[in-house]
């Protein structure tokens, strides 16, 4: 079965978000200290002891960490500053800076022999040991930076002890990649350090997922860090040329290499991610697979003896370059490959490749400042995976003005036996592309009704605040936006607000990664209420994460959250709306905030009215466009199946609202209401008190067996 071009899947890509910026030029301008706008908010904060720098890729995170370290050494009386990173291709990261030449204090220089990135030798025990010896050697000397991967310095962490790193700076780059799991001895060395409060770290994160579904640091150790955030939005605002990024999907059915050529465009510049051997859509055969690519784009020509790119010849005329980083089966050629990649002389030549096939390379810390496609074949089980393939691609370039990510993944079909799975990947796939969407859209401020005009927004276009009107407020420094909501309850508590200002995309993505959630929503919405999702499971989502905050709090969490998430879906889907019906797409720099303005506008928001949405109304009008009606439907029945009574713990939150309902009705909530809300709540009461009954029959039991 060849024929795949019948299949309107197989068609074209979907986009699920575009995101278009105002080319401000901010992010690459520099102030007087030769500091970005990131740089320079980082460095605002240099006093603390505790920093956690949240930044997308390519904002200039490590020439942020210079500007404070050295400030720390030459002002704050620290000794000496140690960088650590995930892996030794990063380490370059951190060279010497001539600072000073833009008009910095001092230089960054760390003196080769501390470099323990470049020196020979893995990281596997044996080799660590004279890195092991060398960051002795480093702490007994007078100079001032040593740079080493995660993995030595938890070597060195082992045998040296805690006390011996006493008044240094200890700074992590990629922190993503740490966990408070205690199988991961770094996340439990850090805790060691902070309870005996000696050292500075600075924590650095271009992913936003801390440690993805594993919290990297416990709440109480966490609330010790302050946090600087600089958002993908004022990045990618900031930037000179590039100005929209579209994320999309493209399911396919049959082998992926016969689909690939209807995303790959040879126009451009291109990253190729294959899958993993041992995804299900990997074809098993990781070098046929690149042949196969390199086959779909045009007649190979041969390699090119000094760089080792493939030259292939398009039906165009063209002759593409292709860097294989897959091949792995001579080292001497893949070294050959790599180094013409990182070729400093051709850093700024856009023809010098044109096509990137990787497997597992080419994520973070990788520079092709060209890069205007990131192809990722297969889900990816990781959320900071994908932002930094993402953040490949969002690099600013000369000439660039639009760039896209594409997930390719494969459709569950009929005759396909493991149809679960297939849907669990496409589940997950929606879930990580949801999420970006939430990364990339600007920070929301909400307040309560009629809260006055904050600091630094313009309202309403630049007519000014109204009093008793509809509200949407824009801070185009920091590119939030500000939303009143009726009703809407307001933390209590430093930490709560915390959280509303700076964590409520670790509470969506949390939601987001709720199976129960994204199946209920996405496939099910016949059967599941809209409540069930934003007040039930996010509810208990945010009751599992923040269990010392007060129920007043966790509630106010959870609305702040639920707004966040349920206003961009909104404002995606008053877009698609204003699209499919001639409107054209909203252009420019205000597309997401025309669309936030027409949901805000047409309704006066009141926090009810933002529960009663169902989060993935705007995912499935995508969704239903883009699969096979047979498959979406066989995909929902499988879903529909799986519907059980009501769980004990959901009886329970479900009796809960009960309560708060008769204290605002007077009433409690009818079996029979007309309103679905009303009735499932009762049904929750009813649920509840049968396994109280259940409970007590069962002591009772045990009790005459005792007796």
């Amino acid at each position: 079965m060849s024929n795949h071009d019948s299949n309107p899947t197989n068609a074209y890509t979907v986009p699920s978000v575009s995101i278009t910026t105002a080319r401000t030029g901010a992010s690459s301008k520099a102030n007087e200290l030769g500091m970005r706008a990131m740089q320079e908010r980082a460095y605002a904060k240099r006093g603390e002891q505790y920093l956690l720098i949240k930044s997308p890729p390519a904002s200039g995170k490590s020439r942020a960490l210079m500007f404070i370290a050295l400030d720390k050494l030459n002002n704050q009386g620290l000794q000496q500053a140690i960088v650590v990173v995930p892996e030794r291709s990063i380490g370059g990261s951190f060279a010497d800076e001539p600072l000073s030449r833009s008009g910095f204090y001092w230089d960054w220089h760390v003196a080769p022999q501390w470099n323990l990135c470049n020196a020979p030798g893995g990281d596997e025990p044996r080799a660590a040991k004279s890195k092991v010896d060398a960051v002795r050697q480093f702490l007994a000397s007078s100079d001032k930076a040593l740079v080493c991967t995660h993995a030595t310095f938890r070597f060195a962490v082992e045998e040296l002890g805690i006390a011996a790193f006493d008044n240094r700076l200890i700074a992590i780059d990629e922190f993503h990649h740490v966990s408070s799991n205690p199988d991961n001895v770094l996340g439990s060395q850090l805790g060691a350090f902070i309870a005996r409060d000696k050292v500075h770290l600075v924590a650095m994160t271009g992913s936003y997922f801390r440690g993805d579904s594993e919290a990297v640091l416990g709440p109480a150790d966490e609330s010790r860090f302050e946090t600087v955030t600089y958002t993908y939005y004022e990045q990618l605002n900031g930037y000179q040329w590039l100005k929209s990024l579209d994320i999309g999907y493209f399911f396919y059915t049959g082998p992926y290499v016969e689909a690939v050529t209807k995303v790959l465009d040879p126009a451009l510049k291109t990253i190729v991610h294959i899958p993993n051997v041992n995804a299900r859509e990997s074809l098993k055969d990781k070098q046929r697979e690149v042949d196969e690519i390199m086959h779909g784009l045009g007649e190979w020509k041969g390699v090119d003896p000094n760089t080792g790119f493939h030259l292939v010849a398009t039906k165009d005329g063209r002759t593409l370059k292709v860097a294989d980083l897959v091949d792995d089966s001579d080292p001497a050629r893949r070294t050959r490959v790599l180094g013409a990649l990182k070729d400093p002389a051709h850093k700024d030549s856009r023809d010098h490749v044109d096509v990137i096939i990787a497997l597992g390379m080419a994520k973070e810390g990788f520079d092709w400042i060209w890069c205007e496609h990131a192809l990722t074949i297969g889900y990816r089980s990781s959320l900071t995976e994908i932002v930094q393939i993402i953040g490949r691609a969002t690099r600013d370039a000369k000439g660039k003005e639009r760039s896209r990510f594409t997930n390719l993944i494969a459709e569950p079909t009929a005759e396909q036996s493991a149809v679960t799975e297939a849907v669990n990947d496409m589940l997950k796939a929606i879930s990580a592309s949801l999420l970006m969407e939430q990364v990339l859209a600007p920070r929301y401020e909400f307040t309560p009704k009629n809260a006055g005009a904050q600091e630094g927004f313009v309202y309403n276009g630049g007519e000014g605040y109204q009093e008793g009107g509809i509200n949407v407020g824009v801070n185009e420094a920091t590119g939030q936006y500000h939303v009143e909501i009726n009703g809407l309850a307001k933390p209590e508590t430093p930490e709560a607000t915390r959280i509303c200002k700076e964590d409520l995309n670790e509470v969506v993505t949390s939601f987001l990664q709720d199976k129960t959630a994204l199946e209920r929503g996405l496939f099910d919405k016949e059967n599941t209420l809209p409540e069930e999702l934003t007040q039930l499971r996010m509810g208990k989502i945010v009751r599992e994460r923040y269990p010392e905050l007060s129920e007043s709090d966790q509630e106010a969490v959870r609305q702040h959250a639920i707004a966040a998430m349920n206003i961009t879906q909104q404002a995606k889907l008053a877009l698609a709306q204003i699209d499919a019906a001639g409107g054209g797409s909203a252009q420019g720099s205000t597309a997401l905030l025309d669309g936030v303005r027409k949901f805000v506008n047409v309704r006066d928001l009141d926090i009810d009215l933002i529960d009663r949405i169902n989060p993935f109304d705007a995912a499935y009008a995508v969704l239903a466009k883009a699969m096979d009606e047979k498959s979406l439907r066989q995909v929902q029945a499988a879903i529909a199946a799986k519907k059980v009574s009501i769980p004990e713990e959901e009886a329970r939150e479900l009796s809960k609202r009960a309560l708060q309902f008769k204290n605002e009705r007077g009433r409690l909530p009818d079996i029979n209401s007309a309103d679905a809300w009303e009735k499932r709540m009762a049904e929750g009461v009813a649920a509840f008190a049968r396994y109280r009954a259940q409970a007590k029959a069962a002591q009772a039991q045990g009790g005459a067996a005792n007796g």
